[in-house]
């Protein structure tokens, strides 16, 4: 029987800076977007705290204060490479993964012999050991069970962050404990939608006809109904496809008047994009360097200084 993994990263940035910095282990973290604009990660103590995610900086920076949470700026290169690291360490281990994003990867372990959750648990110990990144790992016969069980391995410490679904009745009971928004793909408003035709749970999803779901949501909604059933339908990607576009850029968080740092900034965003450029072994079509104040400003900044969003990006052919 086909067999996947989606092994997950915990709130990846927070743990790429506390592992850079041993000293925020002991505190809650958040990162903050490009030009410290706002929350874009919590470490698991901050979340409990009642920060929320996407919140302004400016509106919750004394609470933060007040709360004792430390803050960090995005460090996307640190990120990158840890991403990298955690990655290499899935490939040794396993015979096939997909990288799905950043902090997270899907496993093929068809035709592993030895028990499952005690294997999970080994790639629990091994990237906290080599890499220092807690992850979560849920295993199922399909992409969308491996995901839900991941799911319920971070909710359900006592799981020890692992869950192997694969038993159809720890499988159903899991199915009718979960939102129908926490499978995935179901988004927010999609729910709604489900909500309305009286489908709350996944259990109640994968009850629905596949040919009802298909005509009211489309065949992406129906495959998920499948795969929460069992039935295989996403298969694996060894590989994403090459970028057609790169694009790195940097918003400044102040006002320039000197020109050698947008010089600096600049030759510092063309190196990494032809970083990203040749290590997809791509060549470059055409190259656009742009430099621009942001498109809103207030009455108040009209004929003054403003900031500066250098962007570079390749174009591959």
């Amino acid at each position: 029987m086909t067999t996947y993994a989606l092994v997950d990263c915990n709130a990846f940035y927070c743990s790429c800076e506390r592992d850079s910095q041993p000293a925020l282990k002991r505190v809650p973290v958040v990162v903050l977007s490009n030009n410290d604009g706002c929350v874009i990660a919590r470490s698991a103590d901050a979340k409990e705290l009642g920060i929320p995610m996407g919140a302004p900086y400016y509106q919750v920076r004394d609470q933060l204060a007040s709360l004792g949470i430390a803050v960090r700026s995005s460090n996307y290169v640190l990120y990158a490479d840890m991403s990298h690291r955690v990655m290499s360490v899935l490939a040794s281990m396993v015979p096939t993964i997909e990288v799905y994003s950043i902090d997270e990867a899907f496993c093929d372990l068809t035709g592993i012999q030895e028990d499952l959750t005690e294997f999970g648990t080994a790639i629990r110990q091994r990237l906290l050991q080599w890499v220092g990144i807690p992850v979560g790992v849920g295993i199922g016969s399909t992409k969308t069970l491996a995901k839900l069980a991941n799911w319920a391995a971070k909710k359900w410490p006592a799981t020890g962050g692992v869950v192997d679904l694969r038993d159809p009745l720890r499988q159903q009971r899991l199915l009718k404990l979960a939102p129908a928004t926490t499978v995935w793909g179901v988004g927010r408003r999609l729910g709604v939608r489900l909500a309305a035709m009286n489908i709350h749970t996944a259990w109640d999803l994968a009850q629905c006809d596949p040919a009802i779901l298909r005509m009211t949501f489309g065949v992406t909604v129906e495959r998920t109904g499948r795969e929460l059933n069992g039935q295989s339908c996403l298969d694996m990607h060894q590989a994403p496809p090459a970028k057609k576009a790169i694009c790195t850029s940097k918003m400044f968080g102040y006002r320039l008047s000197e020109l050698e740092p947008i010089r600096e900034a600049m030759a510092t965003y063309v190196t990494r994009a032809a970083e990203k450029l040749r290590s997809q072994a791509s060549l470059c079509g055409g190259l656009q360097v742009r430099l621009q104040t942001p498109p809103r400003s207030r009455p108040a900044d009209r004929g003054r200084r403003r900031k500066l969003h250098p962007c570079v990006s390749h174009r591959r052919h």
